[in-house]
């Protein structure tokens, strides 16, 4: 189990899922019926973790070939491709049955969900957007969050997932300076491989800037309260540190922006604007 947990990196399942919860609550004018929030906690994790499987499936030669990440499990021969592949058809499974003891419209929508957060693993190989579509992949969270509870679409989880997409989009041209020299060598596509670090950095707070805005007018949409207010308050801190943290030319502390700093901003925004709808309620 614990080679699983690693293979999937399941502790960065705390950037999506408070995003998806608080939208549950906004959706529900409150907290969502207990085997709603349930079902959403399982289409989640089933989906983030065939999402993360596949990914380390499909990178596994380029994995072994990276030094910063020959040490992952399969490169490693932790766990066998075999294994990884039963783990992610299991997790997909898993993920589709959730999303039709939801409702319909999940159901309908489970395989569509499921091609989005499975090819994001090929688009470094074609496409520099590969930042936004990985964004993508995690900010379709609350809009599924939201069709969970009322069956239907509305404004605010769509404001509210183009915020987590361009703040994925922002954390991972962050995150990806690491490779920036290996991905120009080997044809990989990334922001830092074709801009440079500085130029990708700039790109970076561009989305982050965007994401901001978005979150406030979450805010707006919700017609929320002070502690509403303090959880944008709150993400523009986190956004603003991490920033801070990282410079072209000193990557000594990706980690602490790209894991603490939004790791911290994802539950603070929950917890600030959920508290504001259930306290306000």
């Amino acid at each position: 189990m614990k080679r699983y947990l690693s293979l999937v990196t399941f502790a960065h399942t705390v950037f999506a899922l408070p995003f998806a919860l608080l939208s549950a609550v906004l959706a529900a004018g409150g907290p969502p019926p207990a085997g709603t929030l349930l079902w959403i906690l399982v289409a989640m994790v089933g989906a983030r973790s065939s999402a993360m499987a596949f990914n380390r499936i499909a990178d596994r030669a380029i994995d072994a070939a990276n030094e910063r990440t020959r040490a992952r499990d399969l490169p490693a021969g932790r766990v066998s491709v075999l294994e990884a592949s039963l783990f992610c058809a299991a997790s997909a499974a898993v993920f589709v049955f959730a999303a039709w003891r939801l409702n319909p419209l999940c159901f309908a929508l489970s395989p569509v969900a499921l091609l989005v957060v499975l090819g994001y693993s090929f688009t470094k190989r074609v496409t520099v957007l590969s930042h936004l579509v990985l964004g993508l992949g995690l900010g379709i969270a609350p809009v599924g969050a939201w069709v969970a509870v009322r069956g239907a679409f509305a404004l605010p989880p769509v404001v509210l997932g183009l915020a987590v997409l361009l703040w994925v989009a922002g954390f991972d041209v962050i995150y990806s300076l690491q490779d920036e020299a290996f991905d120009r060598a080997h044809g990989l596509f990334s922001l830092p491989s074709r801009l440079g670090a500085r130029r990708a950095l700039d790109v970076s707070t561009a989305f982050h800037a965007l994401s901001l805005a978005l979150l406030y007018a979450v805010f707006a949409l919700a017609k929320g309260g002070l502690l509403f207010g303090l959880g944008v308050l709150l993400a523009g801190v986190f956004l603003v540190r991490q920033h801070v943290l990282v410079r072209p030319g000193d990557l000594s502390r990706v980690d602490g922006a790209f894991f603490t700093a939004n790791g911290w901003l994802s539950v603070a925004f929950f917890a600030c604007g959920a508290a504001d709808v259930i306290f306000r309620r």
